[in-house]
């Protein structure tokens, strides 16, 4: 028989201190001998206005690993010394290193012993996908508290080192199309780094709020969509070759491991694939137009994406009024698989919750087009 299980804590770490637009180029670092052009069109477009870096905004060394960043979050949840939990789970996009996985490397950081320790792969989605082992766990009996983490660290890959300089044709491309700036320069201008942590227990703590999970559903369109979105690979003749296939000359002549996205093939399709066709059957199989949705929390890569998706939950007739959304991309930037754990951190500890509120949180990402979605409901312990 299955259990109810319960949001009981949450946490997010965001390092150092939040870097705001005029100073993103003094951390990240100049590419070339001027300053980017295209930082302002893509800026103007995402709408982040604040981001954390895990860097020294001076020399550009690392203050924080992925794993100590995540590690912090986690210990944010219990009293100083007392982490202690069944099970971790954890989710990234940008692991330290390809082994171990992500989630030993952060046990190892805690110290304490925990029974198993499980890491999903992925981009943004790793971390819902993280949360939804882990609520699976607790309902089934097999942990009687598990520990669910999101984050990213793109920094490293963000820094002036590792980008070219903009030729004068990108440049105007960008300016006559403002889609292009979800390259390669979208990617650096938006992209940041950031942890969250969620404890999950079976039953609510008094007199506490807790959220319960009511469902988790996750979707993918990869049998009809080919990739978007990638690291660790290149694209040769159409098709995706991993970073293991290539000889030591092709991953020297090309940047193997920075990040990649095909922007018209995102443009096209991430509204239908990612919004639409999971909200349509999800509105059939968990009678989502019952309502109402008091709050909704929907995970964007940037605020260019928000009028399609609001158009999406008009055209559906979901019951998400205007004043349910809620957001921090623009104070905290996208922290990719960390963001919904940083959305819900701050919306739980924002005093607006009341009993009985229903939350429906969404994740999309681009890598082969997938997509999740969680239901809650505000309970008081």
């Amino acid at each position: 028989m299955s259990r109810a299980v319960y949001i009981t804590a949450s946490a997010a770490f965001l390092p150092n201190a939040p870097v705001d637009n005029t100073r993103i180029e003094l951390v990240l670092g100049q590419v070339g001998p001027r300053p980017s052009r295209a930082k302002r069109i893509v800026l103007k477009s995402n709408g982040i206005k604040l981001r954390h870096y895990a860097l020294d905004g001076a020399t550009r060394v690392a203050t924080h690993s992925n794993a100590e960043m995540t590690a912090a979050a986690v210990q944010a949840l219990f009293a100083p010394g007392e982490v202690q939990t069944t099970a971790l789970v954890c989710g990234t996009s940008t692991p330290d290193q390809t082994m171990p996985n992500h989630a030993v490397m952060v046990h190892g950081e805690l110290g304490v012993p925990i029974r198993e320790v499980v890491a999903t792969s992925g981009i943004c989605l790793s971390g819902l996908s993280a949360l939804k082992f882990a609520y699976l766990g607790v309902t089934a009996g097999d942990y009687d508290s598990a520990v669910a983490t999101g984050s990213d660290l793109p920094s490293a890959l963000l820094r002036a080192e590792s980008f070219a300089p903009e030729s004068a044709a990108q440049l105007r491309q960008l300016q006559e199309h403002r889609e292009l700036a979800f390259e390669k320069d979208f990617l650096r201008w938006m992209l940041s780094d950031g942890a969250g942590a969620l404890l999950l227990e079976p039953r609510a703590r008094l007199p506490s709020l807790a959220l319960r999970i009511d469902w988790i559903d996750l979707f993918s369109a990869a049998d009809v969509l080919p990739t978007c979105m990638y690291a660790g690979a290149q694209e040769c003749q159409g098709r995706i070759v991993g970073w293991m296939q290539l000889d030591a000359q092709a991953r020297a002549a090309a940047p193997v491991m920075a990040i990649k996205q095909d922007v018209r093939l995102l443009n096209d399709n991430v509204v239908r694939a990612c919004f639409e066709n999971p909200l349509r059957d999800l509105m059939a199989r968990r009678n989502l137009v019952q309502g109402p949705i008091d709050w909704f929390l929907p995970h964007m890569s940037s605020m260019y994406f928000a009028p399609a998706l609001a158009a999406v939950v008009k055209s559906l007739a979901l019951p998400i009024a205007d004043t349910a959304w809620f957001t921090n991309l623009c104070r905290c930037g996208n922290t990719g698989a960390a963001s919904i754990y940083i959305m819900l951190d701050e919306l739980l500890h924002s005093g607006r919750l009341k009993q009985g509120q229903t939350i429906l949180c969404m994740v999309p990402e681009s890598g082969r087009f997938s997509s999740g979605f969680m239901h809650l409901t505000v309970c008081q312990g």
